[in-house]
C-alpha cells in the first residue's frame, strides 16, 4: 500500500471544487470536463481509500509503452480494483508534498467528455504548482512503462472486471 486518503469528505462537486481553487490547486481543461459530469459522483459516505502504486513496468511489460487496456487487464490479474474518480481531487487536496516532476495516473474507468472522448485522471507536479489533469483514457492510448498508476484492492463491488471503450 501506498498512501491512505479520506473520501465522502464534501457533499457535493461545487464544495470539492471551491476547496481546490481555495489551496490553489488548478485543474485542466480536460479534468474540469471530468469533474463536472453527471457520471462523476462523490461517495455519500466517509471512508478511507487504500492506494497501491505500481509502476506500468512492473506489471510485466517491457517495450517503452503499453495500451491503457492491457495495463488494466494486468493490474485485474494481479488483484487490483479501479479507483473511484474521486480519488483524484481528494489526493490533490491530502498530498501537497507530492515531489516535483511526479505524475499519479488513477486507475480509473474513463468518464466521457461532452464530445464522448473517454477521458482518466492524473494527479501531478509538474514543476508549475500542484494540479490535476485528464488525459485520453480509450482502451489503446499508448501509456509510458514509466508512468505509475494508482489502484485499490477490491472489496466486493469494486470486482467487477475493466473494462473500457
Amino acid at each position: 500500500m501506498w498512501k491512505t486518503i479520506a473520501v465522502g469528505t464534501f457533499a457535493d462537486k461545487f464544495t470539492l471544487t471551491g476547496a481546490l481553487e481555495a489551496v490553489g490547486c488548478s485543474v485542466g481543461n480536460l479534468a474540469g470536463e471530468v469533474l463536472a459530469s453527471p457520471v462523476f459522483s462523490l461517495s455519500v459516505t466517509k471512508t478511507n481509500a487504500d492506494l497501491f502504486a505500481v509502476f506500468v513496468a512492473e506489471l510485466g511489460f517491457l517495450t517503452d509503452t503499453a495500451p491503457l487496456g492491457d495495463i488494466y487487464a494486468r493490474a485485474r490479474q494481479l488483484g487490483f480494483a479501479f479507483a473511484p474518480a474521486e480519488v483524484a481531487p481528494q489526493l490533490r487536496l491530502q498530498y501537497f508534498d507530492q515531489p516535483v516532476g511526479e505524475f499519479l495516473i488513477i486507475g480509473m474507468e474513463p468518464i466521457s467528455t461532452r464530445e464522448g472522448e473517454p477521458v482518466i485522471l492524473t494527479v501531478a507536479n509538474g514543476g508549475a504548482g500542484l494540479i490535476i489533469i485528464g488525459q485520453d483514457g480509450k482502451a489503446d492510448a499508448q501509456i509510458s512503462v514509466r508512468s505509475r498508476f494508482l489502484f485499490v484492492r477490491p472489496t466486493g463491488a469494486e470486482t467487477a472486471a475493466f473494462v473500457l471503450p
